[in-house]
């Protein structure tokens, strides 16, 4: 999928304004907690700016696969954050990032397929959702292997009632109270496939999100990423 615009950019267009977004907690009990039984591949990804531990869906299962597939390949090892927005998310897994000077443009490489999309309506964009990027195709077909962290922002009532009119459901009240206390970025549900959780870590999207960055999003510092399985 080399030459391919990812069009991540361009949904962020129709986003509502920024506000502070609040961190998300893993304890059950709490608002927003990410709760799914079945969950059985957990990886973690390691950056010197700290780690997060990841839940990857048993509702997403070729996106699931395919993502292990890559991490036992050591195929994400020293790959860059190459493009980070705050309030918005944390993007990698471009392999062109490994040797890529100060500078380069990123965002372009990928893998010669396509996962096909695996849309299911409990994984949304909240706070730490782990998600695929993907371009323009028409079946919504994503990358291979670039992927992407939701930070987000937590949203009022206003801008969810705007957001759910563009829907082609209603927003359940459930996913509607975890947008506007621990956040996300609702636009893209349904746009792109999320296929796992943050359970730990989400210090580390704040710290990444936040980084300087040059004028095609690419952070001054380089954040080198390394994923283990854990199970």
């Amino acid at each position: 999928m080399k030459n391919v615009i990812f069009i991540l950019s361009i949904v962020l267009l129709s986003a509502c304004g920024a506000t502070k977004s609040t961190s998300t907690t893993t304890a059950r009990k709490k608002p927003g907690a990410y709760v799914e039984p079945t969950t059985g591949r957990i990886v973690q990804l390691q950056t010197e700016l700290g780690n997060m531990i990841i839940a990857l869906s048993d509702s997403t299962p070729k996106h699931r696969d395919n993502f292990i597939k890559l991490i036992k390949q050591s195929f994400y090892d020293s790959l860059l954050f190459h493009r980070v927005i705050n309030q918005f998310m944390i993007q990698g897994g471009d392999p062109d990032s490994k040797r890529a000077v100060p500078g380069q443009t990123l965002g372009m490489g990928g893998l010669d397929y396509r996962v096909p999309a695996e849309f299911t309506p409990h994984l949304f964009h909240r706070k730490g959702a782990l998600a695929a990027a993907r371009d323009g195709n028409p079946e919504k077909a994503s990358s291979s292997c670039q992927f992407y962290i939701v930070q987000g922002k937590a949203f009022n009532d206003n801008e969810l009632n705007s957001l759910s009119m563009q829907r082609p459901t209603a927003m359940p009240d459930s996913v509607r109270q975890i947008y506007k206390t621990n956040g996300g970025t609702p636009h893209l549900d349904g746009n792109y496939t999320v296929f796992g959780q943050v359970t730990q870590g989400y210090e580390v999207i704040d710290k990444i999100a936040t980084l300087i960055t040059d004028g095609n999003n690419r952070p001054k510092r380089d954040i080198r990423m390394r994923f283990i399985i854990i199970r």
